[in-house]
Formats: C-alpha cells, structure tokens, sequence
C-alpha cells in the first residue's frame, strides 16, 4: 500500500468526525448527475458508475430524498446544473505526479482556483498528458472484515480477470481488476451480499516516489486542500511515505 493511500485512510477515518457533510454531498451530487449523464441513465441497475455513486451516498449517510432528486434533475425531470467533468495533472513538491478529477459547472472559475492551490503549495499544474501515463486505470473493490476469506473469495471469482487479492490490516479483502472487469466483479461479490467498504475506478501509480519528511508534509497539505476544493472529486498522486515520518506527521 502506498504512502498517499495510508494517508486517503487517515483523511476518510478523520474526516468522518470532523468532515463538512454539505461539502461531501455537494461531491455525491455531481457525481450522480454525471453518472446518469453519461453513464447510462437514471437506473443503478443499468448503470454501473451510478450505483457505485449511490453506495458512496449510503456510505456518508446521504438521505434518499437527496440521491433520489440529484438523479431526477440529471435525467432531466426537475431543472437542475449542467456540469462537466475535467482531467488536470500537475506536479507536487519533490517531483510528485498528480491528477485530479473534477466536476465544475464553470471551468473558467474552476482552473484558476486548481492552479493557485498548486503554486502557493509548491507545486504547479501542467498540461493534459503530462503526467496521466504514470498511472494505470483499475477497478478496486474493498470487502469488509468478517465478510468472506482470500480462499473463498478465489473460488467466488475464478472465471474473472482478477490481478490481485489483498488481506489488509484492519481484515478487510481488496480486490485489483481491469476496468473492463469491474461490473461483472461487482455484481459476483453482490450476489453473495458480501458487503463492501469501497467500490470504485481508480488511477494506480506504475512507481512511487518516497519523500522525506519536509517534503511529505508539503504534499499531504497540497492533497488535503485539493481534496477539500468542492470541484474536486479524486486526487491521484504518486508519493510514498514511511511509516516512521507519517506518524511524525500525524
């Protein structure tokens, strides 16, 4: 596990008491709007990226009513905002890649606000394709402890293109695939109700870069105020930090 994932675990233990809940939801929000959007219509069962949407709603105890409506107004029932999704790459300190996901519904605020983060953190944004092909596209999906174990979850998902099954720490099973592979992974796992922590479409780094402890706590404040932007939906990066200078940092 990378150093940038220990600290997405921090950030998601942290932010679960002390998060601005109208911020996450803003976030859910887009989200479903693009996915009905684009990715198949208003029905989860159809619709992969919205049902993986709606499993981050219940996950931060989003009320139905608003899910129901954000998916009402992006199937066009009910006058809502139009957004569109943009890709930015750039570099951290201490030549750390990164990519961001994001969902404005005005790029000419959005942009300008992305690159001052960058430059008043030590780092700056780049060109499209400037970092994008150090990173690999994957389907994650974490099951939760006491769910199911490494044997059965093999046997379960055989006749799929599975890369990789991880035992964490806290229990849990992680589970690497292509993206190609991820619906049908995602209905197997389903089907047995195992219950899962995360399901989603990620960018992995091919290689890792390990900061020292100046450097890391630079990069840890540039993803945290990247992450906090409303626009901002994922942030990729590249970085690994030990052990030894997280818990310094924390």
């Amino acid at each position: 596990m990378s150093g940038h994932n220990k600290w997405s675990t921090i950030r998601r233990k942290k932010g679960a008491i002390d998060a601005k809940r109208g911020a996450i939801f803003t976030k859910i929000i887009r989200e479903i709007t693009v996915a009905v959007k684009n990715g198949g219509g208003s029905d989860p069962e159809s619709n992969p990226r919205l049902r993986t949407a709606i499993l981050k709603a219940k996950e931060a105890n989003m009320p139905n009513d608003n899910v129901e409506r954000a998916i009402l107004k992006a199937s066009g029932k009910m006058e809502g905002v139009v957004y569109e999704e943009i890709r930015y790459e750039g570099y951290a300190p201490g030549g750390v890649a990164m990519m961001l996901d994001v969902i404005t519904d005005n790029r000419n605020r959005t942009y300008p606000e992305i690159r001052n983060i960058f430059s008043k953190n030590g780092g700056n944004l780049g060109e499209t394709g400037c970092v994008g092909f150090m990173f690999d596209k994957k389907g994650v999906i974490t099951i939760e402890a006491g769910q199911t174990n490494e044997d059965e979850l093999m046997e379960l998902l055989l006749d799929f293109d599975i890369e990789d099954i991880t035992a964490e720490d806290d229990g849990s099973l992680t589970i690497k695939m292509a993206p190609e592979s991820f619906n049908n992974v995602f209905e197997a796992i389903n089907s047995k109700s195992f219950k899962t922590a995360s399901a989603e479409i990620t960018y992995i780094p091919q290689t890792t870069v390990e900061l020292d402890e100046k450097k890391a706590q630079q990069c840890m404040r540039l993803t945290e105020q990247l992450e906090d932007h409303d626009d901002v939906q994922n942030v990729y990066a590249n970085y690994e930090i030990s052990d030894e200078i997280m818990e310094k940092l924390q």
